[in-house]
C-alpha cells in the first residue's frame, strides 16, 4: 500500500520562519524560496498574510511574493486567516491559500482566539472567495495527535474538524502533529479514520520531531496510503504555542528515507543539503537535519561514511 511516488510540501520558508525573533532579510526569504523550488519541490509556502502585530516576520510577505521566481509546475502556497489576508494573498498572485483550525478547543482558543465552530465560520468566506477566484484551498488541522493544553485528543474530534473543513471544499488537508507527540501506532490509527471521511490521496502528514517520532509516524502514515507529507528544510520551525515543541521534520531527512525505499519525489537531495546549510547560517541557527549534516560532512571530508 505504500505509494510509489510522494508529493513534499515545504514548509520551511513559511512555518520554519515565521517564529524567528531576529527579523530573516527578505532577499534571504526570496533566495530560500527559489532554491527550494529549484531543487525540485513542487509545492512550497512562501509567505503568510497575517497580521504583523501578530508576525513581525511574515510582514513582507506581499514583498517576498513579488520578488520569487515562478517556476512552471510548481504550488506557491500562502496563510490566510480571514478575507484581509485572502486580499493580499489574491494580489500577489498566490496558486493556493491554506486556512487552518484545531482539532482541540483549547488550541483553537489560544492560537486564534476562538471555538472551532467560530474559526470554521470566520473561514467561510475565505473559501468561498478562493473557490470563485479559481484558487486552489488547503486546510491545515492543528493538534491532532495531541494538544498542550488539553492533553488527549480523539481520533474522533479530528474526524470531525475533517468533516467540517472539507465542507469548506479544501483541495488538501493537512492532519499536523503540532506538539510532535504522536507515535507510529496513533499515526496509522488517525489517518485511516481520516481516510474514511475524506479521499486519502489528498490527505497529507505535517509530522514535528519533539519526541523523535517524526520519521517513524511519516513510514507509518506511508503504510496507510498517504502520499503527501510537510517537511521544513534544516529542520526550521517549531510552535510557539506548545512549550517544548521542537522542529518540523526535516526535508533532508524525509527525503533520505523516501529514497531509500525507492519513493519518487523529483526532489534533488544534494540541492537540499546546500539549501539547509545555507538557511542555518543565514539565520545563525544550528541545521537540524540529520541527514543534511551527515551528508554535509561526508562531502566536506570526502570519507566514506562508517558502518
Amino acid at each position: 500500500m505504500i505509494p510509489a511516488q510522494v508529493k513534499i510540501v515545504e514548509v520551511g520558508a513559511r512555518d520554519g520562519l515565521q517564529n524567528e525573533k531576529e527579523f530573516v532579510p527578505t532577499q534571504t526569504k526570496i533566495e530560500l524560496v527559489n532554491r527550494l523550488a529549484r531543487a525540485g519541490l513542487r509545492n512550497v509556502e512562501s509567505a503568510s498574510f497575517v497580521s504583523p502585530k501578530w508576525v513581525p516576520q511574515m510582514a513582507d510577505a506581499t514583498v517576498v511574493m513579488a520578488g520569487i521566481e515562478r517556476l512552471s509546475g510548481t504550488l506557491y502556497s500562502v496563510l490566510t486567516p480571514n478575507m484581509r489576508g485572502f486580499e493580499g494573498a489574491l494580489e500577489s498572485k498566490a496558486d493556493e491559500i491554506v486556512i487552518f483550525g484545531a482539532a482541540s478547543e483549547a488550541f483553537s482558543q489560544k492560537n486564534i482566539n476562538c471555538s472551532i465552530a467560530e474559526s470554521i465560520a470566520r473561514f467561510e468566506p475565505v473559501a468561498k472567495a478562493a473557490k470563485d477566484a479559481g484558487m486552489r484551498l488547503r486546510g491545515s488541522i492543528s493538534c491532532a495527535f495531541g494538544c498542550p493544553y488539553q492533553g488527549e485528543v480523539s481520533i474522533e474530534s479530528v474526524v470531525d474538524v475533517v468533516k467540517r473543513i472539507k465542507a469548506l471544499g479544501c483541495d488538501e488537508i493537512d492532519i499536523a502533529d503540532t506538539i510532535g507527540i504522536g507515535t507510529p501506532k496513533r499515526t496509522r490509527e488517525v489517518m485511516a479514520a481520516a481516510s474514511n471521511v475524506f479521499p486519502r490521496e489528498r490527505l497529507s502528514g505535517h509530522f514535528h520531531d519533539t519526541y523523535g517520532q517524526a520519521i517513524g509516524n511519516i513510514y507509518a502514515a506511508l503504510l496507510e496510503g498517504i502520499e503527501i507529507f510537510h517537511t521544513s528544510v534544516a529542520g526550521l520551525g517549531g510552535c510557539p504555542y506548545a512549550k517544548g515543541a521542537t522542529s518540523n521534520v526535516a526535508t533532508e531527512d524525509v527525503v533520505y528515507l523516501l529514497n531509500g525505499l525507492g519513493i519518487e519525489t523529483g526532489v534533488d537531495l544534494d540541492q537540499l543539503v546546500e539549501i539547509g546549510d545555507f538557511i542555518s547560517r543565514a539565520i545563525g541557527k544550528p541545521n537540524a537535519s540529520r541527514a543534511g549534516k551527515a551528508l554535509l560532512a561526508k562531502r566536506q571530508s570526502g570519507a566514506a561514511a562508517c558502518v
